[in-house]
């Protein structure tokens, strides 16, 4: 079993119709916020769109707090994308009685402004309402009317809702600090860290659970003692509250959850709940620890619905993949899903929040 495929879980459609090279260069691998805000036009934050080339999102805040004589924790931002990537997103200042800063200095070749608004809010994580992709597949070896049929599939039905390798650092090494601090029963002091390693840990407890549906064959199906959620919203509700022949769930529009550990009882019965505690059974000092640390128990659609895909063959070897998925998910799950990947560098892959 490879690192990968311990980390997420087996896939939903069966092997990999070939195999190609993911993100060559940067420009190979493109992300835009998409944002559903209306701005005042006025207030004390100013909102910048930045276009970054290889690059990842902290750096710039850094660079950003310091050009504009500000505290990094005044500067917000919607989620994290890649380093090697072309991304578009939004950053806010928070400028109480201060005109806009002249940032001129900043803007090169790999940093770019496109656009900017004043606001009477921070930007706040988790903002955004979806990330578009533009992802280039290289050095593509594999049949066309194999990869038009399983990207129609992917269309009609989505893909697990796994949590990218990304998000347990290279070779896994969050995971394994992780584990590390668990067994000491503490929390590393530094927020960013003790903030990356709990959601490593979560985002495995997550995967192992959603590995097992996908096991059994029940990731799309919605049992009678799931949780329901849909794809726009953090609120949960029982899968009894829904007729059983509801369109939303053809439509893609709710989904099954399961578990983003933490405090609490979780809102699923019978034999999703038994599932549920078997998964989190194998792994006690992770479940603990992250109770410890004063999470509260969340869920996280178990399937990921992708949006207006579309693709095209620049050339014979090269396929181009447009699609949007909702924050929080990993566009590296749906890739996975078509090829094997001939080599990705390390670090991020793509948007993690």
């Amino acid at each position: 079993m490879s690192e990968v495929d311990r980390l997420l879980g087996p896939l939903a459609w069966g092997e990999t119709c070939g195999q190609a090279r993911l993100k060559a260069s940067a420009e190979d691998f493109s992300v835009t916020e998409v944002l559903d805000i209306t701005f005042s036009g006025t207030g004390e934050h100013l909102w910048l769109l930045i276009e970054k080339r290889e690059q990842n999102t902290e750096a710039v805040a850094r660079l950003l707090a310091k050009a504009s004589g500000i505290s990094l924790r005044d500067v917000g931002y919607a989620g994290l994308k890649d380093r090697q990537a072309v991304t578009r997103q939004w950053f806010s200042l928070y400028l109480p009685r201060r005109d806009d800063p002249d940032l001129s200095a900043l803007w090169q070749s790999d940093l770019r402004l496109i656009e900017q608004q004043r606001h009477q809010r921070k930007l706040q994580r988790g903002a955004h309402q979806a990330n578009r992709f533009a992802i280039r597949l290289t050095e593509l070896q594999a049949e066309r009317a194999q990869l038009d049929n399983r990207l129609h599939q992917l269309a009609q039905f989505g893909v697990p809702n796994y949590f990218g390798p990304q998000r347990f650092g290279y070779g896994g090494q969050n995971l394994s600090e992780a584990r590390d601090w668990a067994g000491r029963g503490a929390l590393p002091p530094a927020r960013g860290k003790r903030s990356r390693l709990l959601s490593s840990a979560r985002s495995y407890l997550f995967n192992q659970l959603l590995a097992a549906r996908v096991a059994e064959g029940s990731w799309q199906q919605i049992l009678p003692d799931d949780c329901v959620a849909f794809t726009d919203s953090r609120s949960h509700f029982a899968a009894s509250r829904l007729a059983a022949d509801d369109p939303r769930v053809a439509a893609l529009d709710i989904h099954p959850t399961g578990p983003l550990w933490g405090e609490g009882e979780p809102p699923v019965t019978g034999s999703v709940l038994a599932l549920e505690q078997a998964i989190a059974a194998t792994e006690p000092v992770l479940t603990a620890w992250l109770a410890a640390a004063g999470l509260k128990q969340e869920r996280r659609i178990l399937r990921l619905p992708i949006g207006e895909l579309t693709w095209h063959y620049p050339t014979a070897d090269c396929l181009q993949l447009e699609f949007t998925l909702p924050t929080g998910c990993f566009a590296t799950v749906v890739v996975r899903e078509l090829v094997s990947l001939i080599s990705s560098p390390a670090g991020e892959l793509d948007s993690e929040h």
